[in-house]
């Protein structure tokens, strides 16, 4: 998340917004029913009685004509004795629940064989040295590194194993210097979206005195001189851009722009190559429907000039030299391409270079001269190069149907470096050299499995509407259709996140022990462009919805799986479309995962990054948005009586991006509405996030945690 290319906006996008790979994980195991002292999917559960009920509130809003009960509005407050109590009272019942379960040590051996191998991100190039972040197999956390040299050896620069005993605290790689001696990295507490920020002198090997406060920091970007920085981070009254003189007391930073934007907002600064330019993104809410470019030279103090600031679409600027090349949905839903100079940045100085065309341009970035086109190719990546006019001269070959990701390199320089991943490959890193036209694997860690034991399919079916969608099938080689499979259904519909093939070790060990992993490209996504992206958005999200529940449908129809041996997960923005998906069809599933979840869409918009997601979904505040919110609202749509599926939710007090408390809320209500005596439980750790950051044995002990409440569930045979 280092570039400065239009892909890494977009990308910090998703992740200001709702990120899909950091919270997706929990995937299938099969475990027997037949174990001594483990009671069928369909037999009442212990923890069904466990804990006692939650107090019920007399909490009420009004909207318009219509009042609606809050009935666990004393959830939200997270620091009460009462809330407090609660948490320790659930996650007592989730351990004492899943603890006992038979075959935990060996989902945790084969969890740690697969997740305890090397692990490298794509590496910054300044001043012929190379920057990243590396986990060795035996670390708990990643570590950042200098490679002084394409084939030198790797150095640490900075190792945050001895920052806490338990490893939650970790390092984040948020910019290096032009000339490659100062490395600006954050410190991270457990899952937090704020980090601290410090400068490392690599030549010293000292941290300077600048210590910049706690936030949340958009952008980081120091000046070619290496004296001063320019940088965006979050303040109560919304995004504000700071200049820092090295050496001086970051208390006294002047704001240098955004003294207008709201809480709503996101500020990117980003400072061209030779320091004369700075470049203002500004986002409103997570980007989903609009974006505004202002230029400014800041060398000679000159006016912020708008490039576009008139148009309700998206524009992500990438530096070619004394150009800009911008990225954008305007008037073209799978997106285009248009170049212009940074001295005369108004959209009447533009000339489109890369036309649109009939597959989704998901990012640019500028390499050597050339313009990288990264393309979505139905749910696939693709990688093209153009000229600097936009002539395409050819295409970065790939080895599968997979995902490239962290593109990383610049306009002076060569080489371009990028991730790729797909259900049976792990990441690996990517050296192409733009001059000989060629790649290079750079980086790439061993990970313990037969890639070629296992097959992708791509099939496509009908939603509710008729319209087609693909879905892609991961499992292994050879497997019957004759009902019986244990099936992971997963998905995530919004943002304009495309969902394309990865690895998740999780998936892959489900898939070893006979299972199939069903990932569906909804609507809302941005796999085929603005337009698929609008058709599940706003007023049209129940669009998305049912776009999944006719993907289990097609699984059930044909013979993949029963509405028995059926799972269903889902994060974030995933986490509301599983509880969306629970609550309009609680008989269509056997068990749900919900990740770090959105799931009382009336408040959503008054807690953490709320705001942000705003022009996503709508607002309850909007007397036009609040009927189709309310109507699918997760937690208003529980009925009582109703038999739910067996449920875990999964959330902690490290999320400080999607606020735990639609997870603590929507428990409460279901373990006193549900009629099925199924067990619904909350893994609640104290420490967890949604960013990241997390050491392997804790993401070890949750995710078997996660896998024996599914494998219970679902009671599928073992082995």
């Amino acid at each position: 998340m280092q570039t400065r290319s239009s892909g890494v906006l977009r990308g910090r996008r998703k992740r200001i917004g709702l990120s899909r790979w950091i919270v997706r994980g929990a995937l299938l195991l099969a475990m027997s029913t037949q174990i001594a002292g483990l009671a069928p999917a369909q037999e009442p559960s212990p923890a069904a009685k466990c804990p006692p009920a939650a107090r019920i509130d007399s909490a009420k809003d009004t909207y318009g004509s219509t009042v609606v009960a809050d009935p666990y509005r004393w959830l939200e407050d997270q620091n009460s004795p009462e809330t407090r109590a609660w948490i320790e009272a659930e996650q007592k019942c989730t351990e004492g629940a899943l603890s006992k379960l038979p075959g935990r040590t060996g989902l945790s051996k084969r969890l740690t064989e697969l997740l305890r191998t090397d692990s490298f991100e794509a590496p910054v190039e300044r001043g012929g040295r190379y920057f990243f972040r590396k986990r060795l197999a035996g670390q708990d956390l990643l570590l950042l590194y200098v490679r002084r040299g394409l084939n030198a050896a790797d150095e640490i620069l900075i190792d945050p194993l001895p920052w806490s005993s338990d490893h939650s605290v970790s390092v984040t790689f948020e910019n290096v210097s032009r000339d490659g001696r100062f490395v600006f990295y954050g410190r991270r507490e457990g899952g937090q979206d704020e980090i601290t920020p410090r400068v490392l002198d690599i030549e010293a090997k000292t941290t300077l005195p600048d210590a910049f406060p706690k936030s949340q920091y958009f952008a980081i970007e120091p000046t070619p001189d290496n004296k001063a920085v320019y940088y965006s981070r979050v303040t109560p009254d919304g995004p504000r851009a700071f200049y820092h003189l090295m050496g001086t007391d970051t208390a006294k930073d002047p704001i240098i722009y955004g003294n207008s934007l709201g809480k709503e907002m996101i500020l990117l600064p980003q400072l061209s190559e030779d320091g004369t330019y700075l470049v203002y993104l500004t986002l409103y809410g997570s980007g989903s429907e609009r974006t505004e470019i202002y230029v400014q030279n800041v060398k000679e103090n000159g006016p912020v000039v708008a490039a576009v600031n008139d148009q309700k679409s998206l524009f992500y600027p990438t530096f070619a030299g004394d150009r800009l090349f911008i990225l954008t949905n305007w008037k073209a839903p799978q997106w285009r391409v248009f170049s212009t100079s940074l001295a005369s940045p108004q959209r009447e100085h533009w000339r489109e270079v890369v036309p649109a065309g009939d597959v989704h341009l998901e990012s640019i970035a500028a390499s050597g001269g050339k313009l990288i086109g990264q393309y979505t190719h139905n749910a696939a990546s693709e990688l093209k190069v153009f000229n600097g006019d936009g002539k395409v001269q050819t295409s970065i070959g790939l080895p599968a149907l997979g995902s490239v990701g962290a593109p990383t390199g610049r306009w002076e320089s060569p080489e371009f470096f990028f991730s790729f991943e797909t259900y049976n490959s792990p990441p690996a890193i990517f050296r192409y050299d733009v001059k000989q036209a060629k790649s290079e694997v750079w980086a790439k860690g061993k990970a313990q499995f037969d890639s070629s034991a296992f097959e992708v399919q791509q099939v496509w079916y009908p939603s509710k509407d008729k319209t087609r969608i693909p879905m892609f099938l991961f499992h292994k080689k050879g497997v019957k259709l004759d009902g019986s499979n244990p099936v992971l259904l997963t998905g995530y519909g919004g943002f304009d996140i495309s969902e394309t093939p990865s690895y998740r070790p999780l998936v892959l060990l489900w898939a070893e022990r006979g299972g199939i992993v069903a990932e569906a490209n909804l609507r809302g996504g941005g796999e085929f462009g603005e337009e698929w992206h609008r058709a599940g958005m706003l007023g049209k999200k129940q669009t998305v919805f049912d776009d999944f529940v006719a993907a289990a449908e097609y699984l059930i129809a044909n013979k993949y799986t029963t509405t028995a041996k059926l799972a269903i997960d889902g994060g974030s923005n995933g986490g509301l479309l599983v509880g969306a998906a629970l609550t309009q069809h609680p008989e269509l599933f056997q068990a749900v995962v919900c990740f770090y979840p959105l799931l009382d869409m009336l408040r959503f918009q008054k807690f953490l990054d709320g705001p942000y997601w705003v022009p996503e979904y709508g607002s309850s505040e909007n007397a036009d948005q609040f009927p189709y919110l309310y109507a699918y609202s997760p937690y208003h749509r529980v009925v009582d009586g109703t038999k739910y599926p067996s449920i875990l939710f999964v959330t902690g007090d490290g999320d400080t991006r999607v606020a735990p408390l639609h997870a603590r809320k929507m428990t409460a209500r279901l373990q006193a509405a549900s009629g099925s005596k199924q067990p619904i439980l909350v893994l609640y750790d104290t420490k967890s996030g949604h960013s990241g950051g997390r050491p392997v044995n804790k993401i070890i002990e949750e995710n078997t945690d996660i896998l024996s409440f599914l494998f219970w569930q679902l009671g599928v045979p073992a082995n």
